[in-house]
C-alpha cells in the first residue's frame, strides 16, 4: 500500500499544472512574480548581452593575414615565371590596426555604462512587477474581506426575518413588515454578486502575474507596510528610474569622450616576409600606418556636438522625471494620510455609532415604540460602514504599497 501511494504522490508532483495551488502569502506572491515575469527574463536576458559585449570593447581589433604575389611579371620574355625577375617575391605577413589608447578607454566606458544602463532597468522592472503583484493579492484580500463579511450579514438577516415572521404572526406588526427582511436578504445577495464578480476580476489579474498560482488560497494577513514621508522625500533620488537616467549619462559622456579621441591619431602596422627564387635572397618588410583626422570642421566636430546635445537631453529629462515623481510622491503621501485618518475615524467614531443605533432602534422595535423600516434602514447604513471600512483599509494598504516599492527599498 505504501509503494502504491508513493508512487501516485510521484505522479501528482510531476502532474505540474494539475496539481492543486497551495495557500499563497503576501511574499511569495511577490517572490513567484518575480520569477515568473516574461518581462523580467527579457530584461535579464538584455543584461547579459550588455555584460557580454562588454568584454571585448576596449579590445584592439583582430589582425589580418596577407598573402600575395608581388611585381609578377606579365610580359616581356620573363613573363608567366616566379623564379626569373628577382622583383618577383611571394609575400606572407600580418596587419594590426591599432587604435588610439583615448578611444579604446571611451569603448570601454561606453560598454560598462551600457551595463550599468540594463541592469538600472532591471531593477526599475523587477520593482513594477514587485508592485503589481502587492496591489494585485492586496485587491484580492480585501474583496475576500468584504465577501465574508456577507456571511455574517446573511446570518443577521435571516434572525431578523425570524422575529419579524414571529411579531406578524402574533398580531404585533403589519403584515408588511414581513416582507422588509425578504428585501433586504435580496439587495444583500446583489451585493455579494457586485464582489465575486470583482473577485473574479482580481483573481484574474493575479492569475496575470503569477500563473496556476493564484488560484490557491491567500494564506496569511498582509505586511504593515512601513511609510516614512521624510525618508521617502530625503530618497527621491534613489528611485529606480532616476538610477537609470545617471547610468544612461555616463554612457552618453563615454560617448563623448569617443567622438573626441576620433580626433587624435590611430596608427597601424603590417610586417611581411617575401621569398624570391632560391638564387636571389629572401626579404622582410616592415610599414606603419596612420590614420590623419585633417578635417574635423566637417567630420570630427559635428559627432562631438550631437553626442553632446545628448547629455543635454538626458539632463532634461531627468530633471522631468524627478519633478514628476516629487509630485506623485506627495499626491500618494497625501492620498495615504486621508486615508489612514478616515479609517481610524471609521473604526473609532462612525461604526460605533452606526452599531449604536442598530442598537437602539432595534430595541424600540422589539418594544413595539419603532417600525420595522427605520431598522432595516439602520442595518443597512451599518452594513455600508462595515464595508466602507474595509474598503478604506484595502486602499490605505495599497497607498502603502505604491509608496513603498516606488523606490525599490528591501521587502517588509
Amino acid at each position: 500500500m505504501c509503494v502504491f501511494r508513493w508512487i501516485f504522490l510521484v505522479l501528482l508532483a510531476g502532474w505540474g499544472p494539475f496539481a492543486l495551488a497551495g495557500p499563497l502569502t503576501f511574499g511569495a506572491a511577490l517572490d513567484l512574480a518575480e520569477q515568473q515575469s516574461p518581462a523580467l527574463a527579457a530584461s535579464s536576458a538584455q543584461l547579459a548581452a550588455a555584460q557580454s559585449a562588454a568584454v571585448p570593447a576596449g579590445s584592439l581589433p583582430d589582425p589580418k593575414v596577407v598573402a600575395g604575389i608581388d611585381n609578377y611579371p606579365i610580359s616581356g620574355p620573363e613573363r608567366g615565371q616566379l623564379n626569373a625577375d628577382p622583383m618577383t617575391m611571394q609575400r606572407v605577413g600580418f596587419m594590426q590596426d591599432v587604435p588610439n589608447a583615448a578611444k579604446r578607454r571611451a569603448r570601454e566606458d561606453v560598454a560598462q555604462a551600457r551595463v550599468a544602463v540594463a541592469a538600472a532597468e532591471r531593477e526599475t522592472l523587477r520593482v513594477k512587477v514587485r508592485r503589481e503583484a502587492a496591489l494585485a493579492w492586496l485587491s484580492v484580500y480585501y474583496l475576500q474581506r468584504r465577501l465574508a463579511l456577507f456571511d455574517s450579514l446573511d446570518r443577521e438577516n435571516r434572525l431578523l426575518d425570524d422575529a419579524v415572521r414571529a411579531r406578524v404572526a402574533s398580531g404585533r406588526g403589519p403584515v408588511s413588515d414581513a416582507v422588509m427582511p425578504r428585501q433586504e436578504a435580496a439587495a444583500l445577495a446583489d451585493r455579494r454578486d457586485e464582489l465575486e464578480r470583482d473577485l473574479t476580476r482580481a483573481r484574474a489579474g493575479l492569475r496575470r502575474l503569477l500563473g496556476p498560482a493564484a488560484d490557491g488560497a491567500l494564506a496569511g494577513d498582509p505586511p504593515v507596510i512601513p511609510v516614512d514621508p521624510q525618508r521617502l522625500r530625503a530618497h527621491l533620488h534613489a528611485h529606480p528610474e532616476l538610477v537609470a537616467f545617471e547610468a544612461e549619462r555616463r554612457r552618453a559622456e563615454g560617448e563623448v569622450r569617443e567622438a573626441t579621441a576620433q580626433k587624435r591619431v590611430d596608427w597601424g602596422v603590417e610586417m611581411d616576409y617575401q621569398h624570391r627564387a632560391s638564387q636571389f635572397g629572401d626579404m622582410v618588410s616592415v610599414q606603419f600606418t596612420f590614420a590623419l583626422p585633417v578635417a574635423p570642421g566637417t567630420r570630427q566636430d559635428p559627432i562631438i556636438a550631437a553626442k553632446t546635445q545628448e547629455l543635454t537631453r538626458i539632463d532634461a529629462e531627468r530633471d522631468a522625471m524627478l519633478r514628476d515623481h516629487a509630485d506623485s510622491l506627495e499626491s500618494d503621501l497625501a492620498d495615504y494620510q486621508a486615508l489612514t485618518r478616515q479609517a481610524a475615524r471609521s473604526r473609532g467614531v462612525s461604526l460605533p455609532l452606526a452599531q449604536e443605533k442598530v442598537d437602539l432602534t432595534a430595541s424600540g422595535y422589539r418594544a413595539g415604540k419603532g417600525e420595522l423600516a427605520a431598522l432595516v434602514a439602520a442595518r443597512a447604513a451599518l452594513v455600508e460602514e462595515r464595508l466602507r471600512l474595509i474598503d478604506l483599509e484595502g486602499r490605505q494598504a495599497a497607498a502603502a504599497a505604491r509608496l513603498y516599492y516606488a523606490q525599490g527599498e528591501a521587502r517588509p
